[in-house]
């Protein structure tokens, strides 16, 4: 018996679902596969299925191969002429649609970033580096705007909360045009926590941005109530990201589920009030993830250079740890802060972002005489002696709309001033460069032109 070259069959018998640098679950929820990539082994129970199959060298079913990524070996040739007994043990169809097996195929960006207040003018420095840096949603802390809403600005859209009155705090998500239409809404607790779901396949996606307290630990007690209130009203089922600044350090130490082993530093108490929250809500630290350079780590830097700490966090349901890509600093990116932008990028499925239609926009400030006199004369062909209500308002409507497109004008596009000139942006590039080859002199002298000049 030979084994033809299907889907997942290699020339030494090798016999495998998808064989690439990781594996792709089915994973569950009501019986249909899950969208979602997978690092992790198959489950034990059908891992020793699997074993138990070729232990008995049974023969594939037409149609089908086995899971695993063991090799098939043919011992067609010793038992020629006998045909074994089979036995039923779960198969998983590969001759039909890839689709069914391997589902994720996009990869989207998250982001969070202490910002240390932001005007306008840093508004758009922040916006240009989300674009340079493929960054789909951002996580803002420490805002420092006043009251709350949600705006477009260019190919963006900002939701944000802050303080009735005073520039404090404040909290922000911003997502590009990429994952705009997936919004399903947004939730804006206060000046220190804010969400917004998005639209998943097979589950939407609930992302959480906070700004936690320094020290005082009566306030921070109060945050992680309001924080688990918040939790409270997220359905359980939903992918969940909390990202932000937490003000905290979890340390290299490892603790199971929760942290892995490419901490930094060493753990202090409100680091230790994190581990336990995400040990009460089943959340692990995307941080401590992987190996990385300790450039690549660190998220804090003093402002004379001499200390580096961990404290801004991307924490991801436990349940979905698996489709986590990497996670890691980009240094590169500049906004003005003493904190680094800190991404992960995962793999999940969001809705489709569709095209949008412009509605007509007419120019009511050169409405022509014709448009009168036309309608002037429409009037006055009307009957309207013994008329149905509904029958008289279509037809007024219909007479008003047409001679609309027929003699007004259509409104010129306009582009929107930016808040920042050309002048501001290009010494905004000189300063990350001025950042990214360590010229502190320079990088403080572009900065404080471009405070002046924003």
């Amino acid at each position: 018996m030979k084994l033809s070259r299907a889907h997942g069959a290699t020339q030494d018998g090798r016999v495998m679902v998808e064989r690439s640098d990781r594996m792709w679950s089915t994973g569950e929820g009501n019986g249909k596969p899950l969208q979602y990539s997978c690092l992790e082994n198959p489950m034990n129970s059908m891992k020793r299925q699997n074993d138990r199959i070729l232990k008995e060298k049974l023969p594939r079913s037409v149609g089908t191969q086995y899971a695993t990524g063991d090799q098939w070996r043919n011992n067609s040739r010793k038992n020629e002429g006998t045909e074994p007994k089979q036995k039923e043990y779960p198969a998983v169809d590969v001759t039909g649609d890839r689709s069914k097996v391997r589902y994720c195929k996009e990869q989207y960006c998250i982001g969070t970033w202490n910002v240390r207040s932001m005007n306008q003018g840093k508004l758009e420095v922040v916006k240009q580096e989300m674009a340079r840096m493929n960054v789909d949603i951002l996580g803002i802390s420490e805002l420092k705007w006043t009251e709350m809403g949600e705006f477009n600005s260019d190919d963006h859209y900002i939701y944000y909360c802050g303080q009735e009155s005073l520039k404090r705090n404040g909290v922000a998500i911003t997502v590009n045009k990429r994952v705009r239409n997936a919004v399903l809404g947004c939730n804006l607790k206060n000046d220190r926590m804010i969400s917004v779901r998005f639209q998943g396949k097979p589950f939407n996606i609930s992302v959480i941005q906070v700004y936690a307290p320094t020290s005082n630990a009566e306030e921070a007690e109060r945050f992680y109530e309001d924080l688990q209130d918040l939790l409270e009203l997220t359905l359980k089922k939903d992918v969940l990201f909390i990202i932000g600044d937490w003000n905290a350090k979890v340390g290299s130490q490892e603790i199971p589920g929760v942290t892995g082993k490419f901490g930094l530093g060493i753990r202090n108490e409100a680091g230790q009030r994190l581990i336990e929250f995400c040990q009460e809500n089943a959340l692990v630290i995307t941080n401590t993830l992987f190996q990385q350079r300790k450039r690549r780590l660190y998220t804090w830097t003093s402002p004379d250079g001499q200390h580096r700490n961990q404290t801004d966090y991307i924490l991801c349901s436990q349940r979905w740890r698996s489709s986590i890509q990497s996670a890691k600093t980009r240094p590169g990116a500049d906004c003005g802060s003493d904190h680094e932008l800190f991404i992960a990028k995962f793999r999940l499925k969001l809705r489709k972002v569709g095209k949008t239609t412009t509605p007509f926009r007419y120019d009511l400030n050169q409405i022509p005489y014709d448009y009168t006199v036309e309608v002037r004369n429409r009037f006055k062909g009307l009957d309207l002696i013994d008329r149905v209500p509904d029958e008289l308002w279509n037809e007024v409507r219909d007479s008003v709309q047409e001679t609309v497109i027929k003699t007004i004008p259509m409104a010129k596009k306009c582009k929107k001033a930016k808040w920042l000139s050309g002048e501001a942006l290009q010494i905004a590039v000189k300063r990350r460069e001025a950042k990214s080859k360590g010229e502190k002199e320079r990088y403080k002298h572009l900065n404080a032109e471009l405070q002046r000049i924003a």
